[in-house]
C-alpha cells in the first residue's frame, strides 16, 4: 500500500478528529473551532482542505462509508454461512459496547441529529444504512429469505439500532449484552 502524502495525512488526521468530535459531542455540538483546535492546525491550513463544516461531515461520511464497506468485505472473506455473517453484524454491536453505551450509534445518532433540521445532509448519512440494510438484505436472501429479505433487514438494523440507543439512554451494557443474545438466537432459528 502507497504511502500518503503529507497532504493526504493532513486531511485524513483533520477527517478522524471530525469524526470522533461528531460522534462524541454531534454535528451542531461540534463547532469548526473544536475541528481546528482538535487536529492542531491553524484555520487556514484547514481551509486549504475544507471550506466548510458541511465539507468536513461529507467526508466523515465518506470515510464511515470506506470503513464499513471493508469491514462487510472482510465479513465475507471471514465465512461462507449467512447466518455467520449475520452474526457478526450483531458481534459489531458487542465489540463497541463501551462507545455505545456512551455515546450511541456513530451512524443511529448522526442521521437522528441531522433529520431534525438538516434534512439535505441527513440524505447523504443515510447512505451509511443503506449499506448495511442492502448487505443484511443479501445475506437473508442467501437464506432463502428472498420475498423478505429487506423487511427482515429493516428489523435486524432497527432492532440494533434500537439496543444501541437504549443501552446509551440507560447506560445498561447488561441490557445491550442481553438484547444481543436475543438477537443471536433469533437468527440462528432462521
Amino acid at each position: 500500500m502507497n504511502a500518503l502524502s503529507k497532504g493526504e495525512k493532513t486531511r485524513a488526521d483533520i477527517v478522524e478528529c471530525a469524526r470522533q468530535l461528531f460522534y462524541e459531542h454531534g454535528y451542531d455540538g461540534t463547532s469548526f473551532s473544536a475541528i481546528v483546535e482538535a487536529s492542531g492546525l491553524v484555520r487556514g491550513n484547514i481551509y486549504h482542505y475544507f471550506k466548510t463544516k458541511d465539507d468536513i461531515l461529507q467526508a466523515v461520511i465518506e470515510l464511515h462509508l470506506a470503513d464499513y464497506r471493508a469491514l462487510l468485505a472482510q465479513w465475507e472473506k471471514a465465512d461462507d454461512d449467512p447466518k455467520m455473517r449475520l452474526l457478526a453484524f450483531v458481534e459489531m454491536i458487542t465489540g463497541r459496547k463501551t462507545e455505545l453505551v456512551k455515546y450511541g450509534c456513530p451512524i443511529g445518532t448522526l442521521n437522528s441529529e441531522l433529520a431534525k433540521d438538516r434534512r439535505d445532509l441527513q440524505q447523504a448519512s443515510r447512505a451509511l444504512f443503506d449499506l448495511f440494510r442492502d448487505w443484511l438484505a443479501a445475506r437473508f436472501c442467501e437464506l432463502g429469505k428472498n420475498e423478505e429479505a429487506d423487511a427482515l433487514a429493516l428489523h435486524l438494523l432497527g432492532r440494533a439500532q434500537g439496543i444501541a440507543m437504549i443501552a446509551h439512554v440507560y447506560r445498561d451494557a447488561k441490557l445491550l449484552r442481553r438484547e444481543t443474545d436475543q438477537l443471536r438466537d433469533w437468527i440462528s432459528q432462521l
